[in-house]
């Protein structure tokens, strides 16, 4: 055989060779290899290939030779096990690659799914009373058909409150008082006397912070520890929350769910921790006034409670209907986490 033909078929073993690694066992690449290079025609097996010798009765078979180590064949170039390891060594950076991204993937839709899932909704009145599934009790105004407000009342249970609900019954009128939980004890019989009364009673946090600038801990301690007080006073525990300053957020709504609670704002303020200005107070109060509403006062600041009587008067002279949050929604029932304004 001419030296031309020995080396093409060289470097077609050596093709082989490298295919064959990159998706076969080394034992078994090494046996098609071998095979490969006794694979000739005819007038190879006659001519006597290098390699191959003569079966008993015909035929060539793979020549017996001395080992060597398989990474190390013979020609030039580089051997097939190498080949394989170069490869296989290529691929892997591609499939880590690939799979962080995957992870990643996964964890962004994830979290997505989470904070979508305690997204802050808000409620307005009337869309509660939609999505009622009952229908109302007996004796409940129905605020469908009444031109209702609600007034609320944020603080401690002190002096000015009981001078509040001595207005507020004048009236006939009940309100919502939204409570700080910090002097609950010391005034046991007013908040005994705003439920009594017919009024209802929400949490105003212990301490007065902004729930959104405290870790989650402090939020919780915050409304449970002011819970935990009203229903010991009243034997009620409430169901609704006024985050101070009106400040929430998804976490505080994903907080306030928990722990069964609603979140109640308002449609109007009279500002009137900003001003001792009764008339001012009245004028914002009956401005921001509508049906549906939620009014927001503190019996606190010195121009609140004289301003009271002024503002009964023009409400219910202009048709309103005097009700608590609770039955403004009815019938529908407050919504853990939801906000309702």
């Amino acid at each position: 055989m001419t030296a031309a033909r020995r080396t093409g078929r060289r470097r077609v073993v050596g093709v082989v060779g490298v295919v064959g690694s990159a998706v076969m066992p080394a034992s078994l690449f090494w046996v098609v290899t071998r095979s490969t290079r006794c694979s000739a025609t005819s007038s190879d097996r006659l001519s006597g290939t290098p390699g191959c010798r003569r079966r008993p009765g015909g035929g060539v078979a793979p020549e017996r030779t001395r080992s060597r180590a398989p990474d190390r064949p013979r020609g030039s170039g580089v051997g097939p096990r190498r080949v394989h390891r170069m490869r296989t060594a290529k691929r892997r950076p591609r499939f880590y690659v690939l799979l962080c991204v995957a992870v990643l993937a996964v964890a962004a839709l994830v979290t997505v799914v989470v904070v979508r899932s305690f997204a802050m909704v808000t409620v307005d009145p009337g869309q509660a009373r939609k999505r009622a599934k009952a229908g109302l009790s007996a004796g409940q105004v129905d605020c469908s058909l009444r031109k209702c407000i609600a007034l609320t009342f944020d603080g401690s249970p002190g002096e000015p409150t009981e001078r509040v609900m001595d207005l507020l019954a004048q009236h006939h009128a009940p309100a919502t008082f939204f409570l700080e939980g910090r002097d609950i004890h010391a005034h046991p019989e007013v908040v005994r006397r705003i439920a009594r009364e017919g009024h209802e009673i929400g949490d105003h946090t212990w301490n007065h912070p902004r729930l959104t600038e405290v870790p989650d801990a402090q939020v919780r301690e915050e409304l449970v520890r002011t819970a935990d007080a009203i229903a010991e006073v009243t034997g009620q525990r409430p169901t609704l929350m006024r985050p101070p300053e009106g400040r929430t957020d998804d976490r505080v709504s994903k907080l306030s769910r928990e722990l069964g609670m609603a979140q109640v704002l308002w449609t109007v303020t009279a500002k009137d921790y900003a001003t001792e200005d009764t008339e001012l107070i009245t004028k914002r109060v009956l401005d921001g006034a509508g049906r549906d509403g939620i009014v927001l006062l503190h019996p606190l600041h010195k121009g609140t409670v004289p301003a009271l009587p002024a503002v009964l008067d023009a409400l219910a002279g202009q048709g309103y209907t005097f009700v608590t949050v609770g039955q403004l929604l009815a019938p529908g029932v407050p919504e853990p986490g939801t906000i309702y304004r």
